[in-house]
Order: structure tokens, then sequence, then C-alpha cells
């Protein structure tokens, strides 16, 4: 095997197949991006409308939930098949990475609902309470004293399913997408080894997703982790004060 894999490194990682993995990698690095930034953007949207506090319209909390309930139980796969042939049939001129993408905001927007509900829920009611002691509006409110508390509560597990999802993305490879997966399925049948093929690949994915998480770090130090014995500006109520 390790003869083997000597063998085909030099015709492997030849000019062309460097191109054609680079092209993959900035596929697969741009659908995750574009539909993780939307989805994630679509699930603030649906967490805002889920709060009542800033939504009191009752139907406009159930239909975002509705939403939330529903696309959280859909497998990635069926979803991107039930996109695919719905937009085939409205626009067939679309192109297989915006399917995907959308497919990848769709999901992403669901879950990361969730995460940005549970971030909120986990401000104590003394700080909206507080907040509108002084008339501000609920979104006022929300942008200066509940968001930069509860960062450290919504950034942790959107950047752990957003890693699940750029793995995700090697399904749309199914639908003829240009990413890591399907060029390893390329390069592996022009006769080089799975090995070297989706041993390759694998790498990249790591880079990927250790950037991500080098990125999700990066967001925890700036905007969700309290520095010791100061304080979070915007909270208007101290914690020692919540009951």
């Amino acid at each position: 095997m390790l003869q083997t894999l000597t063998d085909e490194a030099p015709r492997f990682f030849g000019y062309y197949n460097l191109l054609f993995l680079g092209r993959a990698f900035l596929y697969t690095a741009a659908l995750s991006l574009v539909g993780c930034g939307i989805g994630f953007l679509a699930g603030f949207g649906l967490a805002v409308l889920r709060h009542p506090r800033l939504t009191p319209f009752a139907p406009a909390r159930w239909l975002a939930t509705l939403y939330v309930e529903i696309f959280r139980r859909i497998p990635f796969l069926v979803l991107l098949m039930c996109v695919f042939f719905a937009l085939q049939l409205l626009v067939p001129d679309i192109s297989m990475f915006t399917i995907a993408a959308m497919t990848v905001a769709l999901s992403a927007a669901a879950y990361s609902a969730e995460n940005v509900r549970a971030g909120l829920e986990g401000i104590h009611r003394n700080q909206w309470d507080a907040a509108e002691t002084m008339n501000m509006g609920g979104l006022k409110a929300l942008r200066l004293v509940v968001l930069p508390q509860a960062w450290s509560i919504i950034i942790p597990p959107s950047m752990t399913y957003s890693v699940g999802l750029v793995k995700s993305t090697s399904i749309a490879s199914q639908i003829g997408v240009v990413e890591l997966t399907y060029a390893a399925k390329v390069l592996n049948t022009k006769g080089f080894s799975a090995a070297i093929s989706f041993g390759t690949i694998l790498v990249l994915y790591f880079v990927l997703c250790y950037g991500l998480n080098t990125f999700a770090s990066y967001l925890e130090r700036r905007l969700g982790r309290r520095r010791p014995g100061k304080p979070i500006r915007s909270a208007l109520v101290p914690a020692s004060q919540t009951v």
C-alpha cells in the first residue's frame, strides 16, 4: 500500500489535479460560508419572531416555530432532493451550486433559530424588564442589553453545527456539485487509488473545519467571554441582583 501511494503521488499531485482540487476546495468553502451565513441570518430572524417580547403577534410566532420544528427533522439528503426537484421544476436553468447553497441555508436556519432562541431565553428576564423601564423598545433592548450577554450561549453550538454542516455538504456531490467529495470520486475513477484520493480530501476537510473552529474561538473571545473583573457594559442589571 505504501509503495503504491509513493508511486501515485507524483502523478496525483500534478498541476491540473491540484488545480481541480483547489477549485473543489473553494466550492466547498463557498457553499459552506454562503449557506451557513444566510442560514444564520434567517435563523436569527426566526428566533426574533418566536420571542414573545419581540413579536407579540402570536400567528407569526407559531409559523416560525412550525418552520423550525419541520426543517430540523428532515435529513439533509432528503431536503437536498426536495429542493433540487422543486427548483428544477420552477427554474430549469438554476445552477447546482445555488440549489446546494439554498439547501444548506434552509437547514442552517432551523438549527440557528434554536441556538439563538436558547441564547435569548438564557438571559434573565430582569435584564429585559430593566431595559423596558428605561423606555427601550424590544429591538433596542435586544441589541444593547440582551445580545452582548447571549453571544456566549449562541456561538458554541452554532459553530459546532456549522462544522457538521461543512461535512454534510459532501452530499451535494449527489447532484453534481464539484466539491471535495465529487473531486475525490472523479480522481478515483481516473485510476488513482481511493486511499490517496479520499485521503487528500480528508486533509482538505480538516483544514477547512480547523479554520472554522479557529474563527469560532476568535468570536467567543471577542463577543462571548467576560474578562475577569469586567462585567458586560450593556447589562443593566448586575447578575448578582437577579433572582
